[in-house]
Order: C-alpha cells, then sequence, then structure tokens
C-alpha cells in the first residue's frame, strides 16, 4: 500500500486517467528506446544480464562423474529514482472565463504532462545519444565523412554495420533502430532507399518507417520528432529537435524481465507512482484558485552500452 501522508493535496484519478487516455502532439519514444518498468524501492541494487554469459562451457560428460555446472552471469547494478514533477494554477477567474470553451482541468494537467514527457525525452535523448557512454570502435562509428543529408549516402550499409557490430559484440541480434524526425526526412530523399520503392511515385515517412525493419531485418524503427523552444525566457521562439539529425542509435530494446539481455530500461518507484504518473489537486485560498500538480519518481538507466552501437551520421 502506498505511504500516506498528512497533506491537503486530494488524488485525482479521473484526470489520471484521463492522461493515460491523452494522445500528446509530440512524437515521444523514450519509452520505446528505455520501457518501463516498476521497481519496489526508491534507491537500490539490481541484477541485470550481462554478455559474459555467451562463453563456451565445456558440455562432454564422463560416465560417473558429476556435470559441469554454469550460472547466470548478472551484474548488480545501483539506481535512484529522482522525483519529477510540475504544478499549475487554475484561478476561479480563468475556470468560469473558459469553462464554455473546454474543460480547464484537462487543458492543465494535460499542459504539465507534455512538459513532464518533453523532459522526460531529452533525459532518454541524453543517455542515448551519448558519446562518452558509446566510445571506441566497439561501441561508436563515426561516418560524419558520408552523412545522411547527402542523397548519395549508403544509409543502409551503415545501419547493417552497426548491427553487426552488436551482434559480435553480445551475441544478441538487435530489434530497433532510433532516429530524429530530420534523419527520417534525410532518408526519404536518399536514392538507394528511394529504389527500394520503385514505381512509387511518392515515399512518404510512414512507408519507409513501415518497410525499414523487414528490410534490415529489425523489429522496430522508432523517430522521435519532438522539439522544444531552446530560447531564453523573454526571447522570440527558437525551435530545437529533441533528437537531433547527428546520430542514430542501433539497439536490443529491453523488453522482458530484468534476466533478459537490452540495452536498458526506465525504472519507476511503484510505491509512491503506482500508476506511472500521479495527478493531484489542493487549494490555494489566498490566490482564490485550484493547483493541480502531475508527478512520477523514475530514472532513466543504462544497463549495457554493448547491447547498442551509436553511429554518427552528420559532422
Amino acid at each position: 500500500m502506498p505511504i500516506q501522508q498528512a497533506t491537503r493535496a486530494v488524488g485525482r484519478a479521473d484526470l489520471g486517467e484521463a492522461l493515460h487516455e491523452y494522445n500528446p502532439e509530440g512524437s515521444y519514444i523514450a519509452n520505446q528506446v528505455f520501457p518501463t518498468r516498476g521497481v519496489p524501492k526508491k534507491a537500490s541494487t539490481l541484477s541485470v544480464i550481462t554478455r559474459e554469459n555467451k562463453k563456451l562451457a565445456e558440455t562432454k560428460h564422463s560416465n560417473g562423474a558429476a556435470y559441469n555446472r554454469v550460472s547466470l552471469i548478472s551484474e548488480d547494478l545501483s539506481y535512484k529514482c529522482e522525483d519529477y514533477g510540475l504544478e499549475a494554477q487554475l484561478t476561479d477567474d480563468d475556470r468560469a472565463n473558459y469553462a464554455s470553451d473546454y474543460d480547464a482541468e484537462e487543458e492543465t494537467v494535460q499542459l504539465l504532462y507534455d512538459k513532464i514527457l518533453a523532459a522526460r525525452e531529452i533525459r532518454a535523448k541524453n543517455l542515448a545519444f551519448n558519446t562518452t557512454l558509446f566510445t571506441g570502435s566497439d561501441l561508436f562509428t563515426d561516418n560524419s565523412g558520408s552523412p545522411w543529408d547527402n542523397i548519395a549516402t549508403k544509409i543502409l550499409d551503415q545501419i547493417a554495420a552497426a548491427i553487426e557490430k552488436v551482434r559480435r559484440n553480445t551475441g544478441v541480434k538487435p530489434d530497433s533502430l532510433t532516429i530524429g524526425a530530420a534523419s527520417l526526412l534525410n532518408m526519404k530523399k536518399n536514392t538507394e532507399i528511394k529504389d527500394l520503392f520503385s514505381g512509387v511515385k511518392v515515399v512518404t515517412p510512414q512507408m519507409i518507417v513501415q518497410e525499414l525493419p523487414a528490410i534490415l531485418d529489425l523489429k522496430n524503427v522508432f523517430v522521435g520528432g519532438d522539439i522544444y523552444d531552446s530560447a531564453a525566457e523573454g526571447q522570440s521562439f527558437s525551435s530545437s529537435d529533441i533528437w537531433p539529425d547527428d546520430y542514430a542509435l542501433v539497439f536490443k530494446q529491453h523488453n522482458g524481465h530484468l534476466k533478459s539481455p537490452g540495452l536498458g530500461r526506465t525504472l519507476l518507484w511503484e510505491e509512491l507512482s503506482p500508476g506511472e504518473i500521479n495527478v493531484t489537486e489542493y487549494r490555494e485560498e489566498q490566490t482564490k484558485s485550484d493547483v493541480y500538480r502531475v508527478d512520477n519518481y523514475m530514472v532513466e538507466k543504462m544497463f549495457d552500452p554493448y547491447f547498442g552501437h551509436l553511429i554518427q551520421i552528420d559532422a
């Protein structure tokens, strides 16, 4: 049972349910690159599978002797879930003024949720497109000399080489590719990729996303399409991609139990985030307002970078 604390805040399960059904405008992929998994403690350790399980073992057995024994090799990783959340104020005046235009409560919590998702997206991007974690020839390939914005670049060969790197490093075949929306548009213009759709007058980004997994023997192509305003407060709007066109990541998605191989997870503290997102409301009489809060406890965790390979695809 969640810990009950004395508080003026009231849980709004109805608004939380509405957020689960809400489909944000942005193309958020953090939950695909690092799928969510609940953990019982805010901070602790967990055991994850490593590539060391690919070591050979002697299987020949002699009559009367004990069989050779092996054990599952795992690594204990520490983690600490962080408290993430935002609040928004809805005044009595605004509630009454906009009552005939839209549901002010739902619009308020959706605004909060969008900003929380964008912040999570940036954290996931910083972990996935990380040249400090992905370093050395086993984990990183610099293809900036043959960038994807050049229509003659052999994009499929670059991806295939990264797939082979992961397979050779771990014995596990990767199943996913992560790119930014601008990179997908570059793929749409690429001569080699356009030739795969001979007879089609217009090759759409959706067609590429649907067909690439079969062409590359992958399961998933995740395209991060959300943007944010990178300008300082008070300055004119400046659009920036969360997932830039500088990198692409090939990886094995961790979508099973912790003893299955994969790149990483988003760990969610179940005690205080039982539904992944919490929505609460409290009254602020001095401002004649209701205040809405959306929050959760989580951390994006890289289990083993060898289950991925990062390629630089632009200078």
